[in-house]
């Protein structure tokens, strides 16, 4: 192993010695089983439905950009989601994002998933901005260069460490994918490494970081979009590898760590080897069959957005969320029009396309997620 170069690849100053990397505490409610099956067994349909959606603010209710307004608390009146995800356009400064972040908690009555993607790198809505002065990584694959696995766990606590500090529940990293293709465009140096057991190091590290500040986080992008050219924010994308070749890499980072995973987002390709008419994200064989059957894995599992040029061209806001709830998804990410999607899954429960039992499950997951 390389020393410890932690000070070399973070551009430091007066906050990285505020989030450095010792323990942040950071009050939860313990999980309880018989709270969550009681908070369950008194919801209503449309309520159970809409704790299956991570949306935009805006996608609550219109014009809802940087506050919290009468408009959007009485939109979650009717449309309870289970949480809200923000991007660059929602923080103006550190004082309008901690009282965005308060009062959207204020105006739900289940606690809300706050969630954002903070890598670290290229992709890093807060340590970006201008207004906040926050250490900022130049990119994963610089850590994972450095082959200390305390220099990924610092990554994570000092990124966990400002996003507790700004009210976010949840942030969508760790990148598991590995960076295998040189000719991609989206992934690069977005994961730790091309190396699987290294990437597996890097991302158990970075997640324990995170879950000392109280943080929860999430694999991404499974069964692995390393190895892509294309980029599945425009357009179709294929993997051609067997499953036996991707256990034998991509998968490595994910199932090594599941035992510490508190989510896995499924990426939107296709794997032509497994299934060659739906993408992972939509895909029964990919989710249910292999991560839950085959890898057991028993965690939340979070659909890429939903709103994604390869979703949406194909299937429409609606049918790709029925899609990917049957697929086995449990949270469904940003679709483009979310009435449409809402209403879509609603019709198909009242159907009996999607059984109260399979919607159950995943209610009371994502509410044991809360801390219930």
């Amino acid at each position: 192993m390389k020393k410890n170069t932690t000070t070399a690849i973070i551009m430091t100053g007066v906050l990285s010695m505020l989030f450095g990397c010792a323990s942040v505490p950071h009050n939860t409610r313990n999980s309880n089983l018989n709270d969550a099956q009681q908070i369950l067994s008194h919801m209503t349909t449309e309520e159970k439905i809409a704790q299956l959606f991570i949306i935009t603010p805006e996608q609550v209710a219109p014009g809802t950009t940087t506050k919290v307004t009468s408009k959007f608390i009485k939109a979650l009146a009717n449309y309870p989601v289970g949480g809200i995800i923000l991007f660059a356009r929602h923080i103006k400064n550190p004082a309008q994002l901690r009282t965005f972040t308060s009062s959207l908690q204020q105006a739900s009555t289940i606690p809300l998933s706050i969630a954002v993607d903070e890598e670290g790198g290229r992709v890093a809505r807060l340590a970006r901005s201008k207004e906040f002065y926050l250490p900022q990584f130049k990119n994963m694959g610089t850590v994972g260069q450095t082959g200390s696995a305390e220099n990924a766990r610092c990554a994570g606590q000092i990124i966990g460490s400002y996003l507790a500090a700004f009210g976010f529940t949840i942030d969508f990293a760790p990148v598991a994918d590995v960076n295998t293709n040189p000719e991609n465009i989206v992934i690069g140096t977005r994961a730790f490494g091309s190396d699987p057991r290294l990437v597996a190091e890097m991302d158990k590290a970075f997640l324990s970081g995170l879950h000392s500040t109280g943080v929860k986080g999430c694999l991404k992008h499974f069964p692995g979009h390393g190895d892509t050219r294309n980029d599945t924010h425009a357009e179709y994308v294929a993997v051609t590898k067997s499953w036996e070749e991707l256990k034998a890499c991509e998968l490595i980072p994910f199932v090594q760590n599941f035992d510490i995973a508190d989510s896995v987002m499924v990426a939107h390709v296709t794997c032509t080897a497994i299934d060659d008419t739906y993408p992972a994200s939509l895909s029964k064989k990919l989710i249910t069959e292999k991560l839950r059957g085959e890898l057991g894995y028993t965690g939340i599992i979070v659909s890429d957005a939903l709103n994604m040029g390869a979703i949406e061209k194909n299937y429409g806001s609606a049918e790709a969320a029925v899609l990917a709830f049957e697929a086995g998804n449990d949270i469904l990410l940003m679709p483009q029009e979310f009435t449409k999607a809402f209403d879509g899954v609603c019709a198909a429960v009242q159907s009996g396309r999607i059984s109260m039992e399979r919607l159950d499950q995943s209610v009371f997951r994502i509410l044991q997620s809360k801390g219930y």
